[in-house]
């Protein structure tokens, strides 16, 4: 008790009551000096471990300390209101509350420099929930948990008060988290045109123009040919705030085109600011529209409707339309199968990209459908980030199966389960395999089979 309090007798209460042991109260300083120092401290790791966090180049955000000193203050009024002139005083339980908080968290975090920088392969487990859990849950567990008890053991049995000050403290962190507090450092944004998001400049020529598209793209459509199983194919596009579903739906038109004799029967309805010129906007009622003109073009006994529709998806079977500053609503199955049967489409094969698209089999699936989905009704699909090149379904599907190996969908979405799965494993994703769904009806074989054995026949 006699012994001054210095800032290495802080330190070594910290330490202790770090692992439960009770504080001894005279051991810590009141000193303003050493708080501002620790504090000081614990801002200079925050910043230079959130820096090591980060292995690409980074921008440093300095109001991220603004945050950091309010929530300081909340906590250094509970601890005077707590307190106030008693022994300890409210100085010694926030000075010993900072410190011990400070120096738990350089210990837990200093190991995810190195985790961050693990290799690919270890990574996988590390993104699992469970090593998510014993990674970051517990250790945060554990510093609230200590807290807590340095709060109570510095109450000194003011059992109202300190349930008081515990429900402000909790609340607090629980907003902390929640909120998702600003950080020192976030990666660094791409700078470059080429990277740059690109946002629709909509004008009443634009406007005017648009139906004059669809009708001139509707037109080009090319009649169905007597005795000959044609397919015909809509390439649906709705969402442009990601370029992977504009090259998939070009990717897949070229496939049918190239593979699947489409030629001038068929039609790309598509959501970019790149080809609001070159093809009619990915709108709901563009798609019915489209449908029921093609309906008029094809025969409706021997020859098939192609669709892929690929966008991001939801549980509820919605498909995600969006092309700002137009307001869009999403298409559903339920919408798609009303479109299809009004037009007395009967052979169809569609496709859906999207996260949850198992969703649509139920509502679609029929003797004479196909249908194939990216997903089941449970899992999200994988690879339709801004930066991915293709969706993991497109790719296996459409550009590696159906271009080079087969004509069969059956066939290729079998081996394209397969490809996607041991991708799915590669890449890390960590909510479930997407498992591809895919539904055939008994009558839908034939027509497709004689189009497999035109498409076969030398020339």
């Amino acid at each position: 008790a006699t012994a001054p309090a210095t800032f290495l007798s802080l330190v070594i209460e910290s330490a202790r009551t770090a692992v439960g042991f009770w504080p001894r109260w005279a051991r810590v300083p009141e000193s303003a000096w050493y708080l501002l120092l620790i504090f000081v401290i614990g801002v200079a790791c925050d910043i230079g471990l959130g820096r090591a966090y980060i292995t690409e180049a980074a921008n440093f955000y300095p109001q991220a300390a603004l945050q950091l000193g309010l929530s300081s203050l909340l906590v250094a009024w509970l601890c005077y209101w707590l307190r106030q002139n008693d022994a300890p005083s409210a100085a010694q339980l926030f000075t010993l509350l900072i410190a011990q908080s400070t120096a738990l968290q350089i210990i837990i975090s200093l190991p995810f420099i190195f985790i961050v920088r693990a290799p690919a392969e270890i990574q996988t487990y590390l993104d699992t929930p469970t090593a998510q859990w014993l990674l970051w849950a517990l250790p945060y567990a554990y510093i609230y948990g200590l807290q807590l008890l340095l709060l109570w053991r510095g109450s000194c049995g003011q059992k109202l008060k300190f349930i008081v000050v515990a429900l402000l403290y909790s609340s607090l962190m629980a907003v902390y988290f929640v909120a998702e507090p600003a950080q020192f450092w976030y990666p660094k944004k791409p700078t470059s045109a080429k990277d740059e998001p690109k946002y629709l400049k909509l004008s009443q020529s634009m406007m005017e123009a648009q139906p004059v598209l669809l009708a001139a793209k509707l037109a080009q459509i090319q009649a169905q040919r007597a005795g000959v199983v044609d397919m015909y194919a809509i390439e649906f596009a709705p969402y442009a705030d990601e370029d992977v579903f504009l090259r998939e739906a070009k990717m897949v038109a070229g496939v049918m085109n190239q593979r699947f004799d489409t030629g001038n029967r068929h039609i790309s309805l598509i959501n970019h600011v790149d080809t609001v010129t070159q093809w009619p906007w990915a709108t709901p009622l563009n798609l019915q529209r489209s449908i029921a003109a093609i309906a008029s073009k094809m025969d409706k006994d021997e020859d098939i409707l192609f669709m892929h529709l690929t966008s991001h998806g939801a549980k509820g079977g919605e498909l995600a339309a969006s092309f700002w500053p137009l307001a869009l609503d999403p298409v559903t199955p339920e919408l798609l199968k009303k479109w299809l049967d009004d037009a007395g489409i009967r052979n169809r094969v569609i496709s859906i990209s999207a996260c949850y698209s198992g969703s649509w089999i139920k509502p679609l699936a029929n003797d004479n459908s196909l249908i194939m989905t990216a997903a089941d009704a449970d899992h999200t699909s994988y690879g339709c980030g801004r930066q991915s090149e293709l969706t993991f379904f497109g790719r296996a599907m459409f550009d590696e199966e159906l271009r080079n190996k087969t004509l069969s969908f059956e066939t290729a979405h079998a081996a394209a389960r397969k490809v996607i799965q041991q991708r799915e494993i590669e890449a890390g994703k960590d909510d479930g395999y997407s498992n591809p769904q895919i539904s055939v009806g008994a009558l839908i074989r034939e027509p497709l089979a004689k189009l497999q054995q035109r498409l076969q026949a030398p020339h």
